[in-house]
């Protein structure tokens, strides 16, 4: 669509941006028909690699947009890591063999061929426009909605739209236009970063914990792999990107014969929180609200986390279905684990890179102490210090059931239809009242407490007793396998999952009424009109 025709309506959701953020976020949005405006200064999507780690709580969100099948053609799923001493001996092997959420827990992809199937993903909606080389010069926003002024192909135009979102990256417009700084330090480190292409490798990654040059080899999809060199304090760049010097460096590190160099470059390292990630009707989301170190992978992960969180939210409230105070819950929600995240990077990078040769000893000896012990080989090969996403406040009614506010498991499901699949995909789309070996029966009894609260969920039973009644309502569904044990240990009991999986509630049946009060209490349904309150005291509810 051309830009004169999208000055023809205004939009419910207009995204400043056209990178991974904002391409997921619109594919999100165009599955739940939401009209959407794309904005990108440049003409096509990256053409050089950036991000080249995709994790399984991402292509879970991807699985959501109905681009998984088209995603998996460009990654290569289930790879770990090797961490070696200067000496080239292995402390530490992380090889997450879990799949928790459905998805091997890491994976390699390369970000140019991801933005462009997640591109050419926008053409299945016809509410999508995408308009690339296109600037945002100005913007204004007012009770109503926000004014976006555009130009682009020699002309300025005005676009309007419900909501904006800025998705523009590190040196953010949008940020900017808001006066937001971006709260944190920068690493007072340098590392060259070298891509290549035509070269053969083993299939993890292989982390140089050495004093003398830290380095990261990193594997990727078809033949190609990445290499990164800490550069120290007093280094000459220029010197540094001598094509012999590359060569060395390569070399060194045991680089196959024939690869080739597509793209080097020195990158200095951030950890900075946007001071605020919303302003009346505007949005910031991935690197325009947080920059992460990328010592753990999650820079890019943590902004496809912000588009799922935002996507439903967005599309309940231009629906008319929830109010939009339910949008005041998408930073309350996302901060304090990107905060997490990028803690995590950190302490990663301090593993990656010693300070002296004495930590990076002490470091590793005591990874090869701890893998002794199974429990703790398995804390570190499963990547169970990885913080799993949690909200303590929010869009929810917290109790000390502890999948409340956390990601529901997704198993591998059958049911008598379709036969095996994952648990999403055999799903409703929107809100789930998901039974967890409760009959059909209780589960539909307890679901009449819900037709107030604005949400109407869809019914769903896993491993449900035999029951003699038939419930059209009601779809069932069964593990195949032993079932994640967050979903064991919630056996007879009720969850009341949002359209992001994420569980908002758990309950015994016997308490359905209570927790449709305090979903009411957050929907302002029609019991609680009045209601401005985004989340129910902790002690409200207490699961059995």
């Amino acid at each position: 669509m051309s830009a004169e025709q999208a000055t023809g309506r205004p939009y419910d959701v207009i995204i400043v941006g056209a990178g991974p953020t904002g391409l997921v976020l619109a594919n999100l949005l165009g599955g739940q028909g939401v009209s959407t405006l794309v904005i990108e200064r440049n003409p096509t999507t990256v053409q050089e690699p950036r991000a080249v780690s995709i994790d399984d709580e991402s292509l879970r969100t991807v699985q959501a947009s109905g681009m998984l099948e088209s995603v998996m053609g460009g990654v290569v799923a289930g790879y770990g890591s090797r961490y070696l001493t200067p000496q080239g001996k292995c402390f530490l092997t992380v090889l997450p063999s879990g799949r928790p959420y459905g998805h091997s827990r890491r994976n390699a992809f390369r970000q140019p061929d991801f933005e462009s199937r997640m591109r050419e993903g926008l053409n299945r909606f016809p509410h999508i426009t995408a308009l690339f080389g296109w600037e945002v010069q100005s913007f204004h926003q007012d009770a109503e909605g926000v004014e976006v002024t555009i130009s682009g192909e020699g002309e300025t135009r005005a676009v309007q739209g419900r909501f904006l979102v800025g998705a523009d990256g590190a040196s953010s417009f949008v940020r900017k236009q808001l006066g937001i700084a971006l709260e944190g330090e920068t690493i007072p480190e340098r590392w060259l970063i070298v891509d290549l292409e035509n070269s053969p490798a083993e299939r993890d990654t292989v982390v140089f914990c050495d004093i003398e040059r830290p380095c990261i080899a990193l594997p990727g999809p078809n033949l190609t792999r990445r290499f990164e060199f800490k550069l120290f304090r007093g280094e000459d760049e220029a010197a540094l990107l001598q094509p012999d010097n590359v060569q060395r460096l390569l070399q060194s590190r045991g680089v196959a014969p024939g690869s080739r160099i597509v793209r080097q470059t020195v990158y200095t390292f951030h950890a900075r929180l946007a001071a605020k990630w919303t302003v009346g009707r505007v949005f910031l989301a991935g690197d325009a609200a947080h920059l992460t170190p990328p010592f753990a992978g999650q820079g890019m992960n943590s902004g496809v986390r912000d588009a799922h969180n935002l996507a439903w939210k967005l599309a309940e409230v231009t629906s008319g279905r929830l109010p939009e105070r339910l949008l005041e819950s998408y930073e309350l929600e996302r901060r304090d684990h990107v905060a997490a995240m990028i803690e995590l990077a950190l302490r990663m990078g301090r593993i990656m890179g010693p300070s002296s040769k004495l930590s990076g000893w002490l470091t590793q000896t005591a990874f090869r102490v701890a893998g002794i012990w199974p429990p703790l080989r398995s804390y570190f090969g499963e990547m169970k210090y990885k913080p799993k996403p949690r909200f303590e406040a929010g869009f929810i009614v917290p109790s000390s059931q502890p999948l409340v506010g956390r990601l529901l498991p997704q198993p591998v499901i059958a049911d008598a239809v379709h036969g095996e699949r994952l648990l999403d995909d055999a799903l409703p789309p929107g809100f789930v009242l998901f039974g967890v070996g409760v009959t059909p029966t209780a589960l539909a009894g307890a679901a009449k407490a819900f037709e107030t609260t604005r949400l109407t969920p869809n019914l769903v039973t896993l491993n449900a007793p035999a029951d003699p009644a038939v419930i059209p309502s009601v779809r069932q569904v069964i593990t195949q396998g032993v079932a994640p044990g967050d979903l064991l240990a919630a056996n007879g009991m009720m969850l009341l999952v949002r359209p992001d999986r994420y569980v908002m509630a758990a309950f015994a049946p016997g308490d359905a009424t209570q927790i449709a009060a305090a979903v009411r209490n957050l929907t302002g349904g029609r019991e609680a009109p009045n209601s401005q309150d985004l989340t129910v005291p902790r002690t409200a509810v207490t699961a059995r």
